[in-house]
């Protein structure tokens, strides 16, 4: 795949760039070796001063940082100002709270003295996603480089001038040359990386396919990784939900990042007794949003980010027609329309048990299922083998806590969208990956957790 700007609302190619050769790649892994030496022996206040630094930089040039997004992979500009102020919070965050995280702990033994302390790992190649092009990257780069790792980004090859955009970030905050680097590759060169001794562990956002690929790569080596991969988040709307709340929600939730969010909602298991209702409504909701320009302030739904996604996209709804599903609106690509855009779209009847009823649809497309009670929700729910998150509404105290003991996911939010937030731990179990991203269990992922026994 080519390294390129190309803008997915014209299909205009805006910039190329050459990938590394192998001896720019050599010398690159030699500067975060070397630089990992010395950063290691730094002090969490200088950590924390320059990462602040960084966060000042997202905040005072949001908007030049969300165009480039916009340009690069489509999403709406109001919604990349909003992931670039997200980064300076989740920089902010790990400033203020890292050494806290990470202090050594006593544990009492029959040592005079006995804890556990947290040390740096090294060098951590992230390998990330375009669909949060900022966000992705500095969720992991915040806790790990305040841990005193060093980072080595493999971004996307269709956002490079997000993923150079980013490393100008932290050279500008502060940080030392060499602590965290953007490597301009593709994606045959990650093998090679991991099998590096100076690459130490390794984290990645994607696809199930890359996923397997990369811990793999890294089995091979005994390297540790964390992997966040694909999802499709059941949406759970009970008898006793507040209704209309529950649809607003569920449109912005379907329609988020273009529709292309590992955690966006995309199967909306609803009770029959007000079934008729929430259709209705979700469809008033998709039929109302607007389609067109992502720089435009009033635009809900921009360009899937590739032609190859539009391509995937559309297909999987021609298959979902075949086995049964109906189309309530959307459906086709925009073939009059310039880009990379498909109309929000709803599908009922679908079987739920075919194979296209689990799958992760990546795009504005709804898959709408009616069940007799929370049984079957919570079955249906769990019938994928996904389970990074899941909505579920209801005001009873007892299906409440039913959802949240028996639904199969990384994360439940109750009356609330799916969302990530430095302050929770963030991840999937079964084939949305494993390890955990953000809060203090984040930061712990990446760290030797020496165990010290004095006597």
């Amino acid at each position: 795949m080519a390294i390129a700007t190309i803008n997915p609302a014209t299909g205009e190619t805006l910039k190329t760039f050459e990938p590394l050769n192998d001896a720019e790649i050599a010398a690159k892994l030699d500067l975060a070796g070397q630089a990992f030496e010395q950063y290691r022996k730094t002090n969490f206040q200088k950590r924390s001063h320059w990462l602040s630094k960084a966060a000042e930089i997202l905040e005072q040039e949001k908007a030049d940082f969300a165009k480039v997004m916009t340009l690069e992979m489509g999403k709406p500009f109001k919604a990349a100002v909003s992931e670039v102020e997200k980064c300076a919070f989740v920089c902010r965050y790990y400033a203020e709270h890292a050494a806290e995280f990470l202090a050594d702990v006593t544990v009492n033994t029959d040592a005079n003295h006995s804890f556990v302390r947290y040390q740096p790992l090294g060098v951590i190649l992230a390998v990330m996603p375009w669909n949060f092009p900022f966000w992705q990257v500095f969720r992991f780069a915040a806790p790990a480089l305040m841990a005193g790792n060093v980072g080595l980004l493999k971004h996307a090859s269709n956002v490079p001038q997000c993923a150079l955009a980013i490393e100008d970030i932290f050279q500008r905050a502060g940080f030392p040359q060499g602590v965290f680097q953007t490597l301009l590759i593709g994606a045959a060169k990650v093998a090679d990386l991991m099998a590096d001794d100076r690459v130490k562990a390794a984290t990645l956002t994607g696809s199930e396919p890359a996923g397997a690929s990369l811990a793999a790569a890294a089995g091979k080596q005994l390297k540790k990784t964390v992997l966040e991969l694909g999802g499709s988040d059941p949406f759970i709307v009970l008898a006793s939900a507040d209704l209309e709340a529950a649809v607003v929600t569920a449109t912005t939730a379907r329609m988020l990042n273009n529709g292309q969010s590992c955690i966006a909602a995309k199967r909306f298991i609803v009770a029959e007794a007000i079934a008729d209702k929430f259709e209705k409504l979700l469809l008033e909701k998709f039929k109302a949003l607007k389609i067109g320009d992502p720089m435009e302030p009033d635009t809900d739904l921009g360009p899937l980010a590739t032609p190859g996604i539009l391509e995937d996209l559309d297909q999987q709804v021609q298959v979902a027609v075949k086995s049964g599903g109906k189309v309530l609106t959307g459906g086709h690509s925009l073939a009059n329309h310039p880009g990379n855009f498909y109309p929000p779209t709803i599908i009922i009847d679908i079987p739920p048990d075919t194979p296209i009823a689990q799958e992760e649809f990546f795009g504005p497309v709804a898959l709408l299922f009616r069940v007799p009670d929370i049984d079957a929700a919570i079955k249906l729910a769990n019938a994928t083998p996904f389970g990074l998150g899941a909505s579920a509404w209801t005001t009873n105290d007892q299906e409440r806590d039913r959802l949240v003991e028996e639904i199969e996911a990384g994360a439940v939010f109750i009356n609330g969208m799916v969302k990530s937030d430095p302050r929770l731990p963030f991840g999937g179990i079964k084939r949305s990956g494993y390890g955990r991203e953000l809060s203090i269990q984040g930061i712990h992922e990446f760290v030797n957790v020496k165990t010290v026994w004095v006597k």
